[in-house]
């Protein structure tokens, strides 16, 4: 007796088994409409329960309270605020001192970190072990104690204002942080900027036409002279045409403390140095591995085309090891820029001490203001990772892969 064969399934429904269930078929389908159904579940209950608690308590939920006045002090806002300025310029200056931060410490920890993987990396042998010294001692401390370990046992020992460090009667340091002097805008100012603007642009856009003159005509460009020339002169031009951008406003004793010129807080300070020293010490070892993940045929490619070993490393072994640095590399900015929260146990007001601390105290709108913390950081994060994968996207466009 033959048996009839049962038609094959349309493309469209086979599609769809793939796409819903998987090689499990509609039994696979189902166990995820379930999980799904459970996550809702959970979800709705969560949110249930958080709002009886907050009925229950009288704590009224949403985001008003953003418009109340906040009616406390900031020691550092790098943006005008005063007490009687609402939450949301709290929110706002916590944001900027976390960013402000988080960006300097990058910098600065990138420069450290290179500087101690070359170190590491040397031939000479007193470099080499300093810098392998560098890398265990500070990346087995915790990074809580360093920032305590800066702020008390280094800055909080400097001598107070009436016997501060002077450099050139214009500089102080002291135990009140470090007092420069603030520039302070004259006339010539937007025109100054304009072409400091200008310069910056045209130098950024020098590279890409000495390589296209070179593959061109054969014939190579230094590109530093012009770029140079460029930052220094049109900025130096737009002085002596429209006048001087602004003057310094020069700090001086007065009293117990200091008037005039800037002050960069000693919270700051310490808060920097912690982070960048500290997320150096990874990032050094990560630049180092990428370095040697290259082979060592490229450095001796270099020498016998005569570079140094600087400029083989700077022009041939580097930008191959990037491909290989970034992501790790990236890891650490993130790292960062979440342990810069840890401000609060010296009192620097970021957005986790004065917006998830402060203001969370006064107002009691823990859920509101958790959830705007998290997105905040939440948002940092994926922002400096697109800018990452972006840069990491042109370095293999440039190099070919």
């Amino acid at each position: 007796m033959a048996i009839e064969a049962r038609p094959p399934p349309t493309q469209f429904v086979a599609r769809l088994r793939r796409l819903l269930g998987g090689r499990a078929g509609w039994g696979g389908l189902l166990l995820q409409v379930l999980f799904v159904a459970a996550l809702v579940w959970v979800a709705y209950e969560i949110v249930d329960n958080a709002r009886g608690n907050l009925a229950n308590q009288r704590i009224a939920s949403g985001f008003g309270f953003m418009s109340q006045t906040a009616g406390f002090g900031v020691s550092q806002a790098l943006i005008p605020y005063s007490e009687a300025d609402s939450y949301t310029r709290v929110f706002l200056v916590g944001l900027v001192n976390t960013l402000v931060v988080s960006i300097i410490g990058i910098i600065f920890a990138t420069i450290i970190g290179f500087m101690v993987a070359l170190g590491r990396l040397s031939p000479n042998w007193l470099l080499s072990k300093i810098s392998g010294g560098y890398v265990e001692l500070v990346r087995n401390l915790p990074l809580l104690f360093q920032i305590l370990f800066w702020y008390l046992a280094v800055l909080g020992t400097l001598p107070s204002p009436r016997q501060s460090v002077s450099v050139f009667d214009a500089f102080f340091l002291s135990n009140r942080g470090i007092v420069v002097p603030k520039p302070v805008g004259e006339a010539g100012l937007d025109a100054f900027l304009i072409a400091v603007a200008v310069a910056i642009a045209i130098a950024m856009m020098l590279p890409a036409y000495a390589r296209r003159r070179l593959f061109q005509t054969g014939k190579p460009m230094k590109v530093w002279p012009f770029a140079l020339s460029l930052l220094i002169g049109l900025p130096l031009l737009a002085t002596l045409i429209f006048g001087k951008p602004f003057s310094f406003e020069i700090p001086a004793l007065k009293g117990f403390n200091f008037a005039g010129g800037s002050r960069v807080a000693p919270e700051f300070v310490a808060l920097t140095l912690a982070l960048s020293t500290y997320t150096a010490a990874f990032i050094a070892e990560i630049v180092r591995a990428g370095i040697q993940s290259v082979h060592k045929g490229q450095m001796e490619a270099g020498a016998s085309l005569g570079l140094s070993r600087g400029s083989t490393l700077r022009l041939v072994v580097v930008p191959q090891a990037l491909r290989v640095i970034l992501p790790p590399l990236t890891n650490q900015y993130l790292n960062l820029t979440k342990n810069s929260s840890l401000a609060v146990a010296i009192g620097y007001p970021d957005l986790f001490s004065v917006f998830a601390g402060t203001t969370l105290s006064q107002t009691g709108q823990a859920i509101e203001i958790i959830a705007i913390t998290m997105s905040v950081y939440l948002l940092i994060s994926i922002v400096t990772s697109a800018l990452m994968s972006f840069y990491g996207w042109r370095l293999g466009r440039s190099l070919g892969s």
